[in-house]
């Protein structure tokens, strides 16, 4: 079969190559130029990375071709662009799930088709698997403290039939193991944990230069409005955030909200933080298609350890009531929810919390 490979030059989509090719499958490798003329624009050449070098050092080794995608124009304006609005606007957006649905295992796969290839694999730590009802769905691989399944949860059904995830019965460690095996330059690079179009995670510093805007300071208060202090600009935080106000209390201090609007930051202790549920919309269903009066078990972070909760319909959305209450929900960020199996039943985008869900669960 002739297969595209997703190759960002790290270890885990070098590796998901070499299986395929080992395995005798042709590989064409693919290397999407996203945001490297964007780094070298705002912060100089040498910050760009050179990840199609090491991705063209496997695929030499191996023998197969690796052509370059510029996706840079696409990717500026669907996920560069709506994640620094949604930051200006007190959110936290998660760009990864956006880029993996309408870059990578889009614009991408339409490549991939252009040049003959019938699937398209990437290195994700996640399974594509088919229900009885003929949809397709996305669960949680083998290696569970790297599990990318979160991400994956608004990708289409006719994407889904022809993506490939060759790391999903593997565990990291495992994986790492069989690049140094095959002495792949890949396995000595060092596993990024930031946004690609970020350097250094640096948030605050990359809206500001991508945008021109600098959002004025304003108010710190407290949960019953009481001015408590001054912030450096909304953009600067986000919920959840302990370091860094610059206020003297009795407690520990955390970011209970953001006031975009009013230009305020709520500030409370951490019980304050507590929410009992939260509203979700943009739902995208994946395994089912209906989700009402429904219960599951959900992540509202990458790496949070899912919870139980409860989904009712609501408008044009979901409410999530949590069994226990969960701390750190942020707006913008992505509630996916999980079967008992950990395969995506679907997922939304957090509008807001809610403290008080007395009456909604039965």
């Amino acid at each position: 079969m002739k297969i595209a490979v997703a190759m960002s030059g790290g270890i885990d989509s070098s590796m998901a190559a070499v299986l395929l090719k080992e395995t005798g499958h042709e590989v064409v490798g693919l290397t999407a130029e996203l945001s490297a003329g964007l780094i070298a624009r705002y912060y100089g050449p040498s910050r760009a990375s050179t990840n199609a070098e090491s991705a063209r050092a496997v695929a030499e080794s191996y023998g197969f071709p690796l052509h370059t995608v510029n996706l840079e124009n696409d990717f500026y304006s669907i996920i560069v662009q709506p994640f620094c609005s949604e930051y200006l606007s007190g959110k936290t957006p998660n760009p990864c799930i956006h880029c993996d649905s309408l870059i990578k295992f889009d614009r991408l796969l339409r490549h991939a088709r252009s040049l003959g290839c019938e699937k398209i694999a990437s290195g994700h730590y996640a399974r594509i698997m088919k229900a009885a009802n003929g949809r397709y769905y996305v669960a949680r691989g083998r290696e569970t403290v790297k599990d990318q399944s979160y991400f994956l949860f608004m990708l289409s059904q006719e994407s889904m039939k022809d993506i490939i995830f060759p790391l999903g019965d593997y565990t990291k460690s495992k994986v790492r193991k069989m690049a140094e095996e095959r002495r792949l330059s890949a396995a000595e690079r060092p596993e990024s944990q930031e946004i690609c179009f970020i350097p250094d995670n640096r948030y605050a510093e990359f809206i500001e230069r991508a945008t021109g805007k600098a959002p004025g300071p304003g108010d710190i208060v407290n949960t019953v409005g009481k001015v408590i202090g001054q912030h450096r600009g909304i953009h600067t935080y986000t919920i959840g955030q302990r370091r860094g106000l610059g206020i003297a209390s009795l407690g520990p201090l955390y970011v209970v909200s953001i006031d975009a609007r009013n230009n305020r930051i709520v500030a409370g202790h951490r019980e304050e933080l507590e929410t009992a549920g939260l509203f979700a919309d943009t739902i995208h269903y994946m395994r089912e298609t209906d989700l009402n009066d429904r219960r599951v078990l959900v992540k509202t972070r990458s790496t949070q350890t899912p919870v139980a909760a409860y989904l009712k319909k609501e408008d044009n959305g979901i409410l999530v009531v949590f069994r226990e209450p969960q701390v750190g929900i942020s707006p913008g960020q992505a509630a996916v929810f999980y079967g008992d199996e950990m395969d995506i039943l679907g997922g939304g985008i957090i509008v807001r919390s809610i403290k008080n869900t007395t009456g909604s669960e039965p």
